[in-house]
């Protein structure tokens, strides 16, 4: 077990996750707060010393769930981190029974550390990018894909036949479909892009440490979504 740095204050912490015989994979982020606090981004099965790792770091001050479509270990994180707010998209499956509640204001004590833009014109998935100002981070959930080589081969060949991705950073069909308003989509990326970040952590692969920006922009481009 080991929940590593990626730079000051932005620490991963892996997870298994197979999906359809893929081997897809969890990336936990945890985001280190001025105060001390930290903010837990996405659920997995924790185990207790996965939660004893995370206390470490920081007194874990919110959970949160940045698409609909990351409600799969939701009920074990929420068991793991009972004692905070959880955070969740408007509509996400089994909020009331979960004690969550839906992104509205802030928490005034993110201040202008941590920004939350939500991805545009697509209202089943709901997903919101969390911007870490102070390190120059960027976190997704499912906008973007970086599986890695030791995925497999049944899980590349998987993911390039049914989601379309052949290469890595990669945004999948599925993902594409979801999106019913183009226009809103392409204000929220506008947004998205014209932030200071240098590296983008993905909840599924591994991070983009290197030109982070220019290949988010390329990937928006080469689907004809490019902010307009």
């Amino acid at each position: 077990l080991m929940l590593d740095e990626l730079c000051p204050n932005v620490f991963l912490q892996r997870h298994a996750l197979k999906l359809a015989g893929c081997q897809m994979g969890r990336v936990i982020t945890v985001i280190r707060l001025a105060s001390g606090k930290t903010v837990i981004h996405s659920t997995a099965a924790f185990l207790p010393e996965h939660v004893t790792e995370i206390r470490e770091v920081g007194e874990p001050g919110w959970l949160v769930e940045a698409t609909n479509f990351h409600d799969t270990c939701a009920k074990e994180g929420r068991a793991a981190f009972a004692d905070v707010p959880y955070l969740v998209p408007p509509g996400f499956k089994g909020d009331d029974r979960l004690n969550a509640s839906a992104f509205a204001s802030l928490p005034s004590e993110w201040g202008d550390q941590l920004d939350v833009i939500e991805v545009g014109g697509m209202p089943k998935i709901r997903e919101h990018v969390f911007f870490h100002r102070p390190s120059k981070t960027l976190i997704v959930a499912d906008l973007l894909f970086n599986l890695p080589p030791e995925a497999g081969r049944w899980t590349h060949g998987f993911m390039r036949a049914v989601a379309g991705i052949r290469v890595y950073p990669g945004m999948s069909r599925l993902f594409r479909f979801c999106i019913k308003d183009r226009a809103a989509f392409s204000e929220s990326m506008r947004t998205i892009v014209a932030l200071d970040f240098e590296r983008i952590v993905v909840a599924h692969g591994d991070p983009i440490v290197d030109n982070a920006k220019a290949k988010l922009n390329e990937l928006l481009a080469m689907h004809g979504l490019s902010p307009q």
